[in-house]
């Protein structure tokens, strides 16, 4: 196999981050020998993560075995998720904004027709949905677990408790249409279509657009990731990704 340099358009901060964490996990394991030190398993790690290098891409690339990479990228994701925040703790991180927006987004996955509880009927394509929290400036603040694509955005706000979690700090919260009923402190524009309301009604719902159109940054941010772009892994395993990628934006941030 054919082997050249690449680049990964992410800063040495992220590099330094992940390798201290995997060096602090091998000190706790008490490992004595690796096939790659922890600055080169990070590195194998963000270009999977970033990238979407396949295993054996990689493999050819640092040198091992396919085995070996699969086991060093789980350990990678396993120690960014465990160390993502909390939604609490998001929370309590924004307690002294204006407002945050809540969005949700489809992760692709690689799934046949049967799979069902996967298929979002919005997008018209298999995914995972997660919901994101944005700042007034649209940067990442939380990313939350992933749900079947099948499940709508209020469900999975319900699910995850971010509605309830937002109203008991008492932060204002601004979200679309898919989020009607949340009541509480989330601000949904006003329903129908733009023709049909009134001159009051319809400004509202533009200047709620322009509020939540600085959210899709964070969507960007996530699709940046080229992992995520197209997810061919277990599902049992894309909310620590997602997790691993939320702890590596704000690392960098």
């Amino acid at each position: 196999m054919l082997v050249y340099p690449s680049a990964i358009d992410l800063s040495s901060q992220s590099l330094r981050f992940l390798a201290q964490h995997l060096a602090h996990r091998r000190r706790e394991l008490g490992t004595r020998w690796r096939k790659l030190p922890a600055g080169q398993q990070a590195l194998l790690a963000l270009a999977h993560l970033r990238c979407g290098d396949t295993y054996a891409q990689l493999a050819a690339g640092f040198g091992i075995g396919v085995t070996t990479v699969y086991r060093y990228i789980h350990e990678a994701v396993t120690v960014l998720a465990a160390v993502a925040p909390t939604l609490e703790q998001a929370v309590m991180a924004t307690s002294a904004k204006a407002f945050v927006i809540l969005d949700g987004t489809l992760l692709p996955i690689d799934r046949i027709a049967a799979d069902r509880p996967f298929y979002s009927g919005k997008h018209k394509k298999h995914g995972m949905n997660v919901q994101v929290i944005t700042d007034p400036f649209g940067r990442l603040i939380w990313a939350s677990p992933a749900l079947p694509g099948a499940t709508h955005d209020i469900t999975a706000a319900r699910t995850h408790r971010v509605i309830g979690a937002l109203a008991e700090v008492g932060i204002k919260c601004f979200a679309d249409k898919g989020y009607q009923g949340a009541g509480s402190t989330v601000v949904v524009p006003f329903r129908g279509k733009h023709r049909n309301l009134s001159a009051g009604k319809q400004a509202v719902n533009v200047a709620h657009a322009k509020i939540r159109a600085v959210g899709e940054q964070a969507m960007a941010t996530l699709k940046g990731w080229r992992l995520l772009r197209k997810l061919r892994c277990s599902t049992t395993r894309i909310t620590d990704i997602v997790k691993a990628v939320l702890t590596l934006h704000l690392a960098s941030a």
